[in-house]
């Protein structure tokens, strides 16, 4: 059950500190503001109420910023794509990065022994953190560094195996014989 006098006693430093947090990881700071408040209600609803709600809401501020810039870091347009609104896209870049996704995800899949689950957790939109990515697999999260880096390179050479390589000219290379 939610505490409507605590809400409104929180409203004005979650604004604060939202407002603080904001622009150093490149968001809105009610789009901030808005995913705190959404932890902080799931939090209520599971009666997992923290004991010191002022630190906490601090804390969860903090973290949702560091992802924030965690998820704007790893979003980057490839070179000659724009990066932009995904309504103005056209029918066929659409195409082709739906194209591209699908062939990824299909990889991901015939990778050996626990890479799909590891990928797949990474590939996450929610961005789970190499802690909850070490508890859903049942591994130390120690060992996902390492691991993470081998199915990354299996991963690399399963999709360079299947994609030609341009050669210096520009023109695309026959790597297999029975192509000509």
């Amino acid at each position: 059950m939610t505490d409507p006098h605590l809400l409104r006693t929180l409203a004005p430093l979650l604004a604060a500190e939202s407002k603080a947090e904001a622009p150093a990881a490149g968001v809105d700071a009610g789009d901030l503001e808005q995913a705190v408040w959404l932890k902080l209600l799931e939090r209520l609803q599971d009666d997992d109420a923290p004991t010191h709600p002022a630190d906490w809401l601090r804390r969860a501020v903090r973290a949702e910023a560091r992802r924030a810039r965690r998820a704007a870091l790893r979003e980057r347009p490839y070179p000659g794509e724009e990066a932009g609104d995904p309504h103005d896209a056209t029918p066929e870049s659409t195409a082709l990065t739906t194209e591209r996704r699908r062939a990824v995800r299909a990889a991901v899949r015939r990778t050996p022994g626990h890479c799909p689950r590891l990928l797949t957790a990474m590939l996450d939109p929610a961005d789970p953190t190499y802690r909850e990515i070490a508890g859903e697999l049942g591994i130390s999260q120690g060992s996902l560094g390492p691991m993470r880096s081998r199915c990354l390179g299996c991963l690399r050479r399963m999709l360079a195996a299947e994609v030609p390589a341009a050669s210096p000219r520009g023109r695309v290379r026959e790597t297999d014989p029975r192509i000509r």
